[in-house]
């Protein structure tokens, strides 16, 4: 592992992002900042919805925010290196393991999604409030932010090496949407309980552990699964889409 290449990549890429953030941010963030407005502060004032769903909405929206940056930080690159200029060919002549390039930017996803998470929280919350935050466990709640990060970034590698250029708008229109609607990100998972079968299904989504894992270290008194069960699915998931990404990058990557 030749460790120089891997961080000098890794520092042009964040040179990249940091004069890109502001987009960055403004493409991940405006859409469920202003579903946070409407539902979460106009509704509720106005008597529509519940006070109680502000609890539910805010870690759903972090959730939300999280996923959407680190798949955009990862994704959207690769599928243009791979596209038809094969720009990603002078990575990988770099001395370095070809892993090692895929590795390289997971970790910059992860740390995107892990930075824009830790951002949402105040932004979010100023416009709930009141809503009563936990604070009494917090290696738990950086557990659970780490793990939803690399869930992020995992599945920006899986996508970003299986969909070609052409089909970028299959991704926005039909993966991330029934994935984010079906993830538990705007109701809690024991909402489901009328839809039993739909309950279960849904439990094949990693989007749902995410959710309910920020829903369970910020705001315990709401509804949630068990941030054990969850730290465990996510785990999993991280680790499948890891290497299911991987792999993708690789037979990409040398075909």
């Amino acid at each position: 592992m030749n460790w120089n290449a891997f961080w000098a990549m890794l520092a042009h890429d964040f040179h990249v992002a940091r004069r890109d953030f502001v987009v960055l941010l403004l493409q991940t963030c405006l859409q469920p900042m202003m579903f946070v407005f409407v539902f979460g502060h106009v509704m509720v004032r106005s008597g529509y919805i519940p006070e109680t769903y502000k609890c539910v909405v805010l870690p759903g929206i972090m959730a939300i925010t999280m996923l959407f940056t680190g798949i955009w930080t990862v994704a959207m690159p690769l599928i243009a290196e791979f596209g038809p200029a094969n720009e990603i060919e002078d990575r990988l002549l770099a001395p370095i393991a070809i892993l090692a390039v895929a590795a390289e930017k997971v970790l910059l996803g992860t740390l995107h999604a892990l930075v824009t998470g830790i951002m949402v929280i105040p932004a979010a919350w100023l416009i709930l409030r009141p809503v009563q935050l936990n604070w009494d466990a917090p290696l738990a709640l950086a557990s659970v932010m780490l793990l939803v990060s690399l869930l992020s970034a995992s599945i920006g590698l899986t996508l970003g090496c299986s969909i070609h250029q052409r089909h970028i708008g299959i991704m926005f229109t039909m993966i991330l949407p029934v994935i984010v609607y079906f993830g538990c990100t705007y109701y809690p998972w024991s909402a489901l309980t009328m839809f039993p079968v739909l309950q279960q299904l849904l439990l094949v989504n990693p989007v749902l552990y995410a959710s309910e894992g920020l829903r369970g270290a910020l705001i315990p008194q709401s509804p949630h699964l068990s941030l054990l069960a969850v730290s465990i699915a996510l785990s999993v998931f991280d680790t499948l889409l890891l290497f299911i990404g991987f792999r993708q990058f690789c037979n990409k990557a040398v075909g």
